[in-house]
């Protein structure tokens, strides 16, 4: 009795291998890969500290503004070595460098004064604000950029894939699905990238809105203790 041969045949895959997708794309559609999964590990790491800083700041934020207004002395809370580095602090440092100036000159326009007063407190505000929105910009960019960073992948992977079908003379899925799924790989990972950035960038604008609103009405209550001040002069 003739025995027959056994053949072995390789097991098809029965899910997607992102590192295998990897592998097998096109070197353009690699360095799209890349880059693209640079910036979404650098979109995590801003949400990430963003948030403990914001969590941190705005809690000795609301320890100082309660202790400021208990003080006595409104000169050593804002020469406080502790809390020299809080936005807050530097609001009324503008607040009583302006005050210092005017009294050393004279107070001949108290009107005048308040403005200044007012002025470079709302400057320093604007300042403290901008400062802890620098690195959304980042976020803003990702969420509007890496979509079409992942398109143009996908775009270069599926004209890579037509390509083989001219070479081949073969119109088979067997020929275009490998690299047509690579292709829309890229636009998984810029879908990725951006999803978390446009979400993150809308929660921390949301937030930096309020410190800013939080530091006006504190630049308020101390124009208003100014004003009073000036007064009584």
């Amino acid at each position: 009795m003739t025995q027959l041969p056994i053949l072995l045949v390789a097991a098809a895959p029965t899910r997607l291998d992102p590192v295998q997708l990897f592998m097998d794309a096109d070197i353009v559609v690699q360095l799209v890969m890349a880059g693209l999964v640079l910036a979404s590990v650098w979109v995590w790491m801003i949400i990430v500290s963003f948030s403990l800083r914001v969590r941190a700041l705005r809690q000795r934020t609301i320890a100082y503004e309660a202790e400021f207004w208990q003080a006595e002395s409104f000169e050593r809370m804002t020469g406080d070595e502790a809390t020299r580095d809080l936005p807050a602090a530097r609001v009324a440092q503008a607040a009583l460098g302006e005050w210092r100036r005017s009294a050393k000159a004279g107070v001949r326009d108290a009107a005048a004064l308040r403005d200044r007063i007012a002025l470079a407190m709302d400057s320093q505000v604007a300042l403290e604000a901008d400062d802890l929105a620098e690195r959304l910009n980042f976020l803003a960019t990702v969420g509007s950029v890496a979509p079409f960073v992942g398109l143009f992948g996908t775009v270069w992977g599926i004209m890579n894939s037509f390509f083989q079908i001219g070479a081949q003379e073969s119109s088979s899925l067997a020929v275009v699905a490998p690299g047509i799924s690579e292709a829309l790989f890229a636009t998984a990972i810029g879908l990725f990238a951006a999803i978390p950035a446009v979400i993150a960038y809308n929660r921390f604008s949301h937030r930096v809105e309020r410190h800013e609103a939080r530091l006006a009405r504190f630049a308020d209550k101390l124009g208003a203790h100014f004003s009073r001040q000036l007064e009584t002069r």
